[in-house]
């Protein structure tokens, strides 16, 4: 590793503040760690929020980027090209789905995925459009996916409210009845609710779901931003539930780090015509080409089972952390977990494992979030505990001091 160099002078506050950011300034990813410029090393189980699924700048995503980056960047999407014809084959083979619409970011997926059902229910179910999805959910940032999301008062804080999202309660399937009226078009979920600290719908609630969706006549959307792609250990997150959803979106490790994300649809609500739907970069070939040396990795079997295997040591691990300083529940499944800490003090945990080296989210003041790299190694799962069992034990001391 070279020498950290100085950084030119840097202004801070030429970036809008529209996040809270730590005082490192980060210049280097490799495999499961980043350096930043003073050339301390950190564990990264944040991965850009479930974005690097095979660790920062690997080989698959380089070449790929060097390769198509000397062929083709973008032609216009209203011309065909050769990645992108590659990646919608490869994902409707591998999910079951029929049709795909690119884009390149998860709320851009799951703004297209409102848009297809608001279109079908237009030609199919005499203009319904209501969109039932569900407390404490998270769609994205844009108007239409913040009102679709269920974070308290989200709805509002760029009023006026965008319309047409009624919500029910996860793991509540009378609240979802409760809901139904004329004007409803489908369900919209993510099977498990990341950014709400890693809430799992359950496979009998989501089979429900399906059921409930067949017998009303509803398309049943799952957000599979965070859940799909391998990060709990299946392919896609339905694949893990056994229930098939009618639409599906994609993002985050699509790309394994850079931007792509996608719509997928069964034939029968696949209803976009020509002028429907676009964008700049659907499909950009250099995006695409990335996309499927990752989904060339991420999709085979003996990968996901090493991801299972993995996570279960990090499942394990949390639990005898959990055990030994009287914290709470353990919930999650392959690479994606969260550790219960009965009190709020998640923010100070995660600057405290920040100062020992690793990165970790506080997905609520009371709730840690881990998002290893899918191709996390049993020796980084351990070191990563290690440091989180030394945070813990000192905020114990502290407490007990006070």
């Amino acid at each position: 590793m070279t020498c950290p160099q100085p950084l030119p002078s840097l202004n801070v506050h030429t970036l809008m503040p529209v996040t809270e950011r730590p005082e490192q300034v980060f210049v280097r990813g490799e495999g499961a760690w980043l350096w930043d410029a003073a050339g301390q090393r950190y564990l990264d189980w944040l991965q850009g929020w479930a974005v690097n699924a095979l660790g920062h700048c690997p080989p698959v995503i380089s070449q790929a980027l060097q390769a198509q980056s000397s062929l083709l960047l973008t032609p216009s999407p209203a011309l065909y090209n050769l990645p992108a014809l590659q990646l919608a084959q490869a994902l409707c083979g591998l999910s079951g789905m029929d049709q795909v619409f690119f884009g390149s970011t998860g709320a851009e997926a799951n703004e297209g995925a409102i848009k297809l059902a608001r279109k079908w229910g237009r030609l199919h179910r005499a203009g319904a459009h209501e969109i039932i999805t569900f407390e404490n959910g998270f769609h994205g940032r844009n108007l239409a996916t913040m009102a679709a999301s269920g974070k308290p008062g989200w709805d509002e804080m760029f009023a006026p409210r965008m319309e047409g999202f009624a919500k029910a309660r996860l793991n509540d399937l009378d609240s979802v009845k409760a809901r139904l009226s004329q004007r409803t078009v489908a369900i919209m979920l993510e099977p498990v609710q990341g950014e709400a600290g890693v809430r799992p719908a359950s496979p009998a609630f989501l089979q429900a779901l399906r059921a409930l969706c067949d017998e009303q006549g509803l398309l049943l959307i799952f957000d599979e931003v965070q859940t799909g792609c391998g990060r709990l250990g299946e392919l896609f997150g339905f694949h893990h539930f056994g229930v098939r959803p009618d639409i599906l979106t994609l993002g985050k490790g699509l790309g394994g780090g850079v931007p792509i994300s996608a719509v997928l649809a069964q034939a029968h609500c696949s209803v976009f015509e020509h002028g429907d739907q676009g964008g700049t970069y659907a499909g950009n070939p250099l995006m695409c080409a990335v996309a499927l040396g990752v989904l060339a990795e991420i999709s085979q079997p003996a990968f996901l089972a090493q991801v299972r295997r993995i996570g279960l040591q990090l499942q394990r691990g949390l639990q005898a952390l959990s055990e030994e300083h009287g914290l709470g529940e353990v919930r999650g499944a392959g690479l994606l977990w969260a550790l219960e800490l009965g009190q709020d003090h998640a923010p100070a945990l995660v600057r405290a494992c920040r100062a020992r080296g690793l990165l970790v989210n506080a997905a609520r003041p009371h709730c840690l979030r881990f998002m290893p790299r899918l191709n996390s190694t049993a020796e980084e799962i351990e070191h990563g505990l290690a440091v989180l069992g030394a945070a813990l034990a000192a905020q114990h001391h502290t407490s007990m001091a006070a």
